[in-house]
């Protein structure tokens, strides 16, 4: 068209179908770790969060070249905040990234003969789950902003790495994502998230992502930093 914005698309379905399948992997994972582990809370936290981690290196890998791989809202507008990508962007990746989440848990629900939605009764409520939030979302960012500069072709693993130990040196298990958080409360399962437990955890996780995203302005005040987090993203 002659006037107006040109919409790519490209980068909204990847960010919808890269945290779809992000969804998929964790409650998927979840459902399956809950039936075979024989009730053993923490070696069905171990498989979900392993199954999470390998999942996201390769949703990283083949998504990452045409959105960035963001797959988190908090990601984006952070990457939005330094240039990244521009702020006209931001509405269809974090409209793509919460329909993808969504989407995620119900076909993670199907799979497994369950109903597609369910209200998640896993109550995670209190100061500490909270603040373990923002120290999730916070190191999530520090690991983007500081991997991305010094060794970007290795930032997909050590995002992953870092996905996995949070689940575990964190009380909450790091849900350190809005969309995923969201998404989480509609699935009664082991991955679920009481719906009034919600608000708390996105804005803490708003509150890591924009400390993480301040401290590494000051650290490297002359050198953009992308969240993308391999290869020049797709323009067209």
């Amino acid at each position: 068209m002659r006037y107006g914005v040109r919409l790519n698309a490209r980068p909204i379905v990847a960010e919808f179908v890269g945290t779809a399948l992000l969804l998929v992997a964790v409650v998927g994972s979840g459902i399956m770790a809950q039936r075979l582990c024989g009730g053993n809370a923490g070696l069905a936290l171990l498989a979900n969060a392993l199954a999470t981690g390998g999942a996201l290196i390769a949703l990283i890998l083949a998504f990452g070249p045409v959105s960035g791989a963001h797959f988190n809202p908090a990601v984006t507008l952070a990457d939005a905040s330094r240039g990244g990508i521009g702020w006209r962007e931001v509405p269809g990746y974090v409209a793509a990234q919460f329909a993808g989440a969504i989407t995620g848990v119900a076909i993670a629900d199907l799979t497994f003969a369950l109903p597609a939605f369910t209200a998640s009764q896993h109550v995670r409520a209190g100061t500490g789950l909270v603040a373990s939030e923002v120290l999730a979302t916070f190191g999530l960012l520090a690991v983007i902003w500081g991997v991305g500069k010094s060794r970007p072709g290795a930032a997909p693993y050590a995002v992953a790495a870092y996905i996995v130990g949070a689940y575990w040196f964190t009380p909450s298990t790091s849900f350190a994502n809005p969309a995923v958080t969201l998404a989480r409360s509609l699935t009664d399962t082991f991955a679920g998230i009481r719906p009034t437990d919600v608000g708390p955890f996105i804005l803490a996780q708003l509150l890591g992502a924009t400390l993480a995203t301040a401290l590494f302005a000051w650290l490297s005040p002359s050198t953009h930093v992308s969240t993308d987090l391999l290869v020049e993203r797709a323009s067209d």
